[in-house]
């Protein structure tokens, strides 16, 4: 009598655990297909012959002939591009952290129109941008510079940091800040010394992704450079492949130095970023 029910729970967990090994192995498939296109880019960046259609699907005798390369033609934009990156950072930041504590503490009526706002501005196509900021930009003497393209990859990332950094802020307890109100502190006070300690890493959330969203940015950059002065690696990829079409291996080479900063970056920061991310989503 006993026997069947202990029968019938060795067989579930049995199905359970099958079920489990056929979710991991089916995982492991996606990931290796997700992952294959930049293994193919690093294995044809170490190719001696150049030519992806001749590589093996090994480098059995890598040659770091193509990274040279790179580096020799391309090194200059990853430098423009870090300088661009981290001058947005700075500038989202500056202007997204006091605008998503005033939107998360201050309770106006006018709070939820400036949300909408913000979701209207995040939704804009950025070829509208560019368009608007091109006519300005010739305007102000700012096309070709460095300050102009860190003002047009600030426009796409100041909209999504405040939406991230308020959700956060809006977390924080309201006696916390006026608990320091009441000891003299004012509001600026309060902001720099309770909300952006308590707010860490939210802020380095937000300032991960404009680096990311200027990092990456094609259509800024292809719009508001006319000259060769100064010139992101992403539109530097693009004018490589046009010229070296024999030469694979440094066109990937650039790639491959062109992903190694997103890729150290959210390595190290990726507590921040899943603390940041649902840090608004439990009050």
């Amino acid at each position: 009598m006993t026997t069947a029910p202990v029968i019938n729970h060795a067989a579930a967990q049995r199905n359970k655990q099958l079920r489990s090994k056929g979710f991991t192995v089916l995982g492991i498939i996606f990931l290796a297909v997700m992952l294959f296109p930049i293994y193919w880019m690093i294995n044809a960046s170490l190719q001696p012959s150049g030519n992806t259609l001749n590589a093996s699907l090994l480098p059995l005798n890598p040659s770091f002939a193509g990274y040279e390369k790179a580096i020799a033609d391309q090194g200059a934009n990853l430098v423009s591009s870090l300088i661009i990156s981290l001058g947005t950072v700075v500038v989202t930041l500056v202007i997204a952290a006091p605008a998503a504590y005033a939107l998360a503490q201050f309770k106006f009526r006018w709070i939820s129109a400036g949300l909408l706002a913000i979701l209207i501005a995040q939704m804009i196509p950025g070829v509208v941008i560019a368009n608007a900021l091109y006519a300005a930009y010739n305007d102000l003497g700012l096309l070709n510079s460095y300050v102009g393209l860190i003002l047009a990859d600030s426009t796409h990332a100041i909209p999504f940091a405040i939406l991230i950094m308020r959700a956060f802020m809006t977390s924080i307890p309201a006696s916390v800040i006026e608990a320091a109100r009441v000891d003299g502190a004012g509001q600026v006070r309060a902001f720099f010394s309770i909300a952006l300690p308590i707010a860490k890493n939210a802020l380095i959330t937000a300032g991960l992704f404009a680096f990311l969203f200027s990092w990456s940015d094609f259509l800024f950059a292809l719009t508001l450079t006319t000259t060769d002065d100064i010139r992101p690696v992403t539109l530097g990829i693009y004018q490589y492949l046009g010229t070296q079409v024999s030469n694979w291996s440094a066109v990937m080479a650039t790639a491959v130095l062109s992903s190694l900063p997103a890729i150290v970056l959210l390595v190290i920061a990726q507590k921040y970023i899943a603390a940041g991310a649902t840090g608004g989503a439990v009050k």
